[in-house]
Parts: structure tokens; C-alpha cells; sequence
């Protein structure tokens, strides 16, 4: 039998409603299932709402007296694990149907590769919610890929979202802890994977990220996520191949990214404005990126 753990970082979001949903998909796996959820360091008011999974069949929840990252907690998590695979997901997604875990079991049947990637998918409708309208519609344009689309380059953009991978291959790889803020812990996943010679295999097995967060945090995130990624370029020679650092070295190049940088922020409000409004272009975005890459380029 192929034993099963689940892995779920839980930092200040209401986790029941999926661990219940995973439990009650757990006999669909063809062995043993645990999940193992983690509080990183969350509000009171969600380890009072979570605890009560700590008395479930097959659950174990453990709480840190202090946040450690994402990073760190999916270590943390996978050091725990008693079982050969790893079902790694984020504490903001939901099961979108009956047929989750056994589209995985089936899975590691069809194909040979150690690391399975189901993807993400977004609700169809926007949210009712207007502070949440950009990071729904960043998620449906840029994220929400086919597995077909997202095999043509299957380490590029890596998410653990929502993975299923041998556990000795995580535990060869690992995630490095000393990206502590938001942003590209997962790329470097990805990469580490990619000069390992690790295959990855893509299936259309999407969970539902339906935890939206603010435009505000969204936009805050973003901006860090910029920042770690050429931190990572500049101390470890890596990202060069992703679109946003090839164009921002490309201008550096040509001798002009001060001069991008300083255009860029004469519009930088009108960016802003633009992108937090009712009609966001997702260009503005990239551009807003690409000033956040030559800024942190230049220190």
C-alpha cells in the first residue's frame, strides 16, 4: 500500500471546512491517509476555530508558539510526515469536487514522475467582494493554466499550491528557509528541482483558490515577491530566464534602466490608481514590477 500525508501550513485562515473535505476523501486513496496541519503563529480567534480538527480521525494539529514562514512550516511539516507521499497544499484553496484525492491515486499509476502538479483554478464569476477584484483576476489570466500548457515548461513558475511529490524528493530538495517573507520560495522549488533532473509531471487536478486576498495585501505581496526575486538573482545567479528580470536586465544593459526607473515613477500613481480601480489592465501591474525590479536592481 502507498501511504499518503497531507501537509497544510495554516496561518490565520479557517481550515475546517478542507480538512473535512479531505477527510471524507481519504478512503478514495489507495492506503493509508494523514493530515498534518501546522498553525504558523496565527490570531487566537483561528486557532480557536481550528483546534477542533486536533480530535479527528487521521488528523494531527500542532500549534507554534510564534510565525516561522512558510518555508520553515512546510519543512517542519514534511519532517513530520510518516508516509512515501507528500499531498502539499496552502490553507487558502478548497476541494472543488468529490474526485480529488482519487484523481491523484490514480496518478501516481499512469505516470513515473515523482512530483505531480494539479494546478489551480479560480471561480468563474468575480467575487462579490470588490477589495478582492485583482487578485481573482490576476489568478483567472495568469495563473489558472491547463496542465497541457503548464507541461511545455514544467518547472517554470513551480507553486505548491497544490503538489503531490514523493517524499524522498522533498527531502532532497527542500525549501530554503532563509526566504522568510512573501515571494518565489516555491520558483526556487522549482528550480532546484529543474538541476536535479527531476521530472514533473502537470495533470488538470486544480483546487479552488477561493481565499482572495486584498488588493492591498495582493499588491504588498507582489512587490516583496520582486524583491526576493532579484535577491535571488543577485546572490545566487537565478530567475534570469523569468520574463520580469530578462526585461530589467536587458535595459541595464542597453544603459537605459535609470532612465525607465525614473519615467516609471513619474507614473507611478497613475499606475496605482489604475490598478487598484474597477477595470484593472494587468500591463499596469507588470509595469509596476518591473519599477519595483529596477528600484531593488539598483541597491
Amino acid at each position: 500500500m502507498t501511504g499518503l500525508s497531507i501537509l497544510i501550513p495554516v496561518y490565520n485562515r479557517d481550515v475546517t471546512t478542507l480538512v473535512r473535505a479531505l477527510s471524507e476523501q481519504a478512503t478514495d486513496w489507495a492506503g493509508p491517509v494523514e493530515i498534518l496541519c501546522l498553525d504558523d503563529g496565527s490570531e487566537e480567534r483561528y486557532k480557536l476555530l481550528n483546534r477542533v480538527i486536533a480530535d479527528w480521525p487521521r488528523v494531527v494539529y500542532q500549534e507554534l508558539p510564534h510565525n516561522i514562514g512558510r518555508s520553515a512550516a512546510r519543512n517542519h511539516l514534511a519532517a513530520s510526515a510518516s508516509q512515501p507521499w507528500l499531498l502539499l497544499l496552502d490553507n487558502n484553496v478548497s476541494l472543488p469536487d468529490t474526485c480529488f484525492l482519487a484523481c491523484y491515486s490514480a496518478a501516481i499509476l499512469q505516470f513515473t514522475a515523482p512530483v505531480l502538479v494539479g494546478g489551480t483554478r479560480y471561480g468563474l464569476t468575480p467575487p462579490a467582494d470588490a477589495a478582492t477584484f485583482l487578485r481573482w483576476h490576476y489568478g483567472r489570466r495568469r495563473e489558472a493554466f491547463a496542465a497541457a500548457s503548464r507541461q511545455q515548461k514544467p518547472h517554470h513558475q513551480f507553486k505548491l499550491k497544490n503538489v503531490l511529490l514523493r517524499a524522498e524528493v522533498f527531502n532532497q530538495i527542500k525549501l530554503d528557509e532563509a526566504i522568510t517573507r512573501y515571494g518565489h520560495e516555491d520558483t526556487k522549488f522549482g528550480w532546484r528541482l529543474q538541476a536535479a533532473g527531476i521530472a514533473v509531471q502537470h495533470l488538470d487536478n486544480p483546487v479552488l483558490h477561493d481565499g482572495l486576498e486584498t488588493n492591498e495585501v495582493f499588491l504588498r505581496n507582489s512587490r516583496q515577491a520582486v524583491q526576493n526575486l532579484v535577491h535571488l538573482h543577485q546572490t545566487e545567479a537565478l530567475g534570469a530566464d523569468t520574463k520580469l528580470l530578462r526585461t530589467t536586465l536587458q535595459l541595464r544593459r542597453l544603459g537605459i534602466g535609470a532612465a525607465a526607473r525614473i519615467l516609471l515613477s513619474i507614473v507611478e500613481p497613475l499606475l496605482w490608481r489604475q490598478v487598484l480601480g474597477p477595470a484593472p489592465r494587468l500591463r499596469n501591474l507588470d509595469s509596476l514590477k518591473l519599477l519595483w525590479a529596477l528600484r531593488a536592481m539598483k541597491q
